[in-house]
């Protein structure tokens, strides 16, 4: 029910989901004397829990409870008068908080913006733009922008399922429009009075994404992410909740927002691991936006030039329909591919002389070159040539990372910063030096070999802000900046006219990773990278070095394309019956002694297997980094066909975990459908 009657002998008890750990609601009595309004279903209380006030969302009201009215307490305020979060979207709160076994109270509250986990009055906030009511959509369609065959197909099909649950693959190569196919879309839906929900994955992609919109929409555009202030965050949460606004962008966590009147959601990018949150609510925003298309009943658009091979999985099974933009828009051509064998050759500082020759080449000519390296600093290890001491970090099993401004080492995972010793702390040797690659290295090396050129770098050391980022992109597109550097930061979603030549430098690490999800990722990252190169006028080159040229995967994908690179994949998966032809459940512990983890871990296997034998148990093992932020982490892997399985397994053992004493002195999380092993 979404409101009780005031009107009633007996009191009225509301059910509240609160931000703790503990798994269950808490009843409350409502007092209702002083009330001039009905209470609703998904509002804001305040609520004494333990020795404070706290905030918690009605989920029920209701006259009945299993404890005693006089043990029950009073709500201390209600503080809203209408819902923030409607029927449909509550019922998705619920299927996630059982899904990904993550307590109901503490998905909420990752759910509300921040402003509102206070208790603050929504109406202080409200200072909203007017809403328009009717949007001149007619010059947006028609701006000149021409669809090709396989756009105008993609446009016509979804834009006949608004109104009515269907997911579609918006499979197109890097470049071939698929930004147009969205435009047109939102254009349909919001002509229909619709709101429209764009996820795009990285915080660096929604500027240009939104001036994308503001230069083609005259209506509001509420913008969600995590570098806005709080109150913005709040006025956009509010307007996308109450229908004024019919574009919602954000990443991951806007999923969660309420919409009055939801008609398509888009996901850019649907392969991006961004999509995932890797802690505490351990959720893929991906899987949880096609389970709300479904309760909200209405189209919703994967768009990729790469897809996964969960959603590659389900087109086959025709779960998805797939719609492919097969060429390039406007008059560029897809990018030449390729392979430089270095096994041989002497490196200049991880550049081969074929490569060199060819960056000169294209410099030449006026082109612009990307240069990608995903591993920042100067290097990556920092060793004694004489006794083979090198720098680890204390609270983490790995190396510290030599940085050259400032001259310092770090650690990438707790964030530990050490001196540059003088000499070697084991033999006092004073042959001690960097080892290997990073950005800042490279840099140095082509600022030495291209004196002439101007060259960029874009990672997370040089580029901390919005405004560098946007002065990194204006120097490319302008053409001041003839060399760019760049790590996964440049690898998706940005148009540069003018670049002709990709170079990869190091993949082979990828290729035999442990992690059976490294050769898809690697795959790609390639395809993405390669993607920027060619995307006007200019032929576009793309170049790789490895010392594994003959790799049948990497042979495959580069001279036969990415889909056919992942039907090898999907060979190999379900032979070996991994994801997406099984459905795994990581359960991770960590503790201060290295014992604990692991003994923890035994006893979740105890009990897992005495539950359930369709289910596969790998572990418990070390993490891959065991030692972490001075933690020993520990992993249980479980493994099955059916979620059905995993889940009937998870719903047994939880609330088994959450009674043990020793639950409480070592941190354990749960990942279903983990993406990330490490």
């Amino acid at each position: 029910m979404n409101a009780s009657p005031l009107s009633t002998n007996q009191p009225l008890i509301v059910r509240v989901a609160i931000a703790s750990p503990i798994r269950h609601l808490f009843d409350y009595i409502l007092p209702t004397a002083d009330l001039n309004f009905e209470p609703q279903i998904g509002t804001r209380v305040l609520v004494p829990f333990g020795k404070r006030n706290t905030i918690g969302i009605i989920t029920e009201i209701t006259n009945k409870s299993e404890y005693a009215v006089e043990q029950l307490k009073n709500v201390t305020k209600i503080l809203d008068q209408q819902e923030l979060f409607p029927a449909k979207l509550r019922e998705l709160f619920l299927w996630a908080s059982q899904y990904y076994q993550y307590p109901l109270g503490l998905l909420y509250e990752s759910a509300l913006p921040g402003w509102l986990r206070k208790e603050k009055n929504i109406e202080s906030v409200m200072q909203l733009e007017p809403k328009i009511t009717s949007p001149n959509l007619k010059q947006d369609l028609n701006a000149g922008f021409e669809l090709n065959n396989d756009q105008q197909h993609a446009v016509t099909q979804v834009k006949d399922s608004l109104g009515s649950f269907k997911t579609f693959l918006l499979d197109g190569i890097t470049g071939s429009g698929k930004t147009e196919v969205y435009m047109q879309l939102i254009a349909h839906t919001i002509a229909q009075r619709k709101q429209v929900l764009v996820l795009v994955p990285e915080i660096n992609l929604t500027p240009q994404t939104l001036e994308h919109f503001r230069n083609r929409f005259a209506v509001p555009i509420a913008v969600l992410h995590s570098q806005i202030s709080e109150k913005a965050r709040a006025i956009a949460w509010l307007q996308a909740k109450d229908g004024i606004a019919p574009i919602i962008l954000g990443t991951r966590s806007a999923a969660f927002t309420p919409l009055k009147n939801p008609g398509l959601f888009i996901i850019d990018e649907e392969h991006d691991l961004s999509f995932k949150q890797q802690d505490h609510f351990r959720y893929s925003a991906r899987d949880l936006l096609l389970k709300r298309a479904q309760l909200e009943n209405c189209p919703i658009v994967l768009g990729t030039a790469t897809p996964c091979l969960e959603t590659w999985h389900n087109v086959t099974n025709q779960r998805f329909q797939r719609l492919e933009l097969s060429e390039r828009a406007g008059n560029a051509r897809k990018p030449e591919f390729e392979l430089i064998d270095i096994r041989h050759n002497k490196l200049d500082s991880g550049l081969s002389n074929a490569l060199l020759a060819q960056i000169k080449q294209h410099l030449d000519n006026n082109g612009q070159v990307l240069l990608f390296l995903n591993r920042r600093g100067y290097a990556p290890v920092f060793m004694c040539f004489k006794c083979g001491w090198h720098q680890t970090c204390k609270r983490c099993d790995t190396n510290m990372i030599y940085h050259a401004l400032p001259q310092e080492l770090r650690c990438h995972h707790c964030g530990a910063v050490a001196k540059l010793p003088k000499s070697c702390p084991c033999c006092n040797d004073l042959a001690i030096d960097a080892i290997g690659l990073g950005t800042q290295r490279l840099e140095e090396c082509l600022a030495q070999l291209f004196p002439k050129a101007n060259i960029a770098r874009v990672d997370r050391d040089s580029v901390r802000t919005k405004k560098q980022l946007d002065a990194v992109l204006e120097a490319i597109h302008s053409g001041t900046t003839n060399i760019l550097i760049g790590t996964q930061m440049l690898a998706k979603g940005h148009h540069f006219p003018n670049l002709s030549l990709v170079a990869i430098i190091d993949i082979d690490s990828a290729l035999f990773s442990a992690d059976f999800r490294a050769i898809e990722r690697i795959g790609q990252l390639i395809t993405q990278v390669a993607g920027r190169a060619g995307r006007s006028e200019k032929l576009g080159k793309v170049v790789l070095q490895t010392t594994h040229p003959e790799h049948p995967l990497l042979q495959t994908l580069i001279y036969n394309g990415y889909h056919e690179f992942i039907k090898l994949l999907m060979i190999e998966r379900q032979a070996t019956k991994l994801p997406p032809f099984s459905y795994q459940v990581l359960i991770r512990a960590e503790a201060k002694q290295n014992v604990a983890a692991l003994n923890f871990l035994n006893m979740i296997k105890s009990m897992a297997i005495t539950n359930n034998k369709h289910i596969t148990c790998l572990g418990p093992i070390p993490a891959p980094m065991e030692k972490r932020q001075g933690f020993f982490r520990g992993q249980l892997l479980f493994q099955a066909d059916l979620r059905s399985s995993l889940q009937a397994m998870l719903n047994v053992i939880v609330p088994k975990l959450d009674a043990l004493k020793q639950s409480r002195s070592v941190r354990w999380t749960i990942d279903v459908d983990p993406l990330d092993m490490y």
